[in-house]
């Protein structure tokens, strides 16, 4: 029997894509599991703060669980937004928001110095057992004004390197190839894999 795998995450847009990269598993999500507190998000770095949703839920359910944290790290903003992607007009969640803020304070930021990466940092936590963090990164630039409708939160926004179309230009089966959050569960996939 395979092991079931807990994807702790209440963002909607990351349970699809991660339910679509770890397909070859048995998924739940937080929906299908009695409700536990949410732990604020407070660690300094992205692994910081996935291994705490990891831990938190691993706990709470007795589950293998999984969790990230990710987030954009704009070179003209010293890596900013980064942890505080999610909340960055001070709204959690609040895509529309976010990106705005984003653009307005890159506004006199020429193309050249428009350099950014999506960060993401990949945790599972076996009840009792394995901690494991894992680590993926999509280099690309941010440009003036969001364009697609496929993917969440900067998508719109970000080109990834050696493509001229956003993040949110690309279909689905691209993005999962490419993302970061791709690279992440892809170096985490052999880890699950052992669980049996």
């Amino acid at each position: 029997m395979s092991t079931r795998i807990l994807l702790a995450t209440r963002n909607a847009g990351k349970l699809v894509e991660l339910r679509r990269m770890l397909s070859g598993f048995e998924i739940v999500g937080l929906s299908d599991v009695p409700e536990f507190p949410d732990a604020p998000e407070t660690g300094a770095t992205f692994a910081e703060n996935a291994l705490a949703k990891a831990r938190d839920a691993a706990a709470a359910t007795g589950l293998v669980s999984v969790a990230d944290d990710s987030g954009l790290a704009v070179d003209a903003l010293n890596g900013m937004p980064g942890v505080l992607s999610a909340r960055w007009s001070g709204r959690h969640g609040d895509d529309a928001a976010n990106t705005a803020l984003l653009l307005a304070q890159l506004g006199d930021v020429p193309d050249e110095r428009r350099g950014a990466a999506f960060v993401c940092a990949a945790a599972l936590v076996v009840p009792g057992g394995e901690e494991t963090v894992v680590h993926g990164e999509w280099k690309g630039t941010i440009v003036r004004a969001p364009r697609g409708t496929n993917g969440f939160g900067y998508d719109p926004v970000f080109v990834p390197a050696g493509e001229d179309r956003t993040s949110a230009e690309l279909d689905p089966a691209e993005k999962d190839a490419a993302s970061h959050r791709a690279l992440a569960l892809a170096a985490l996939v052999p880890h699950l894999q052992a669980l049996g």
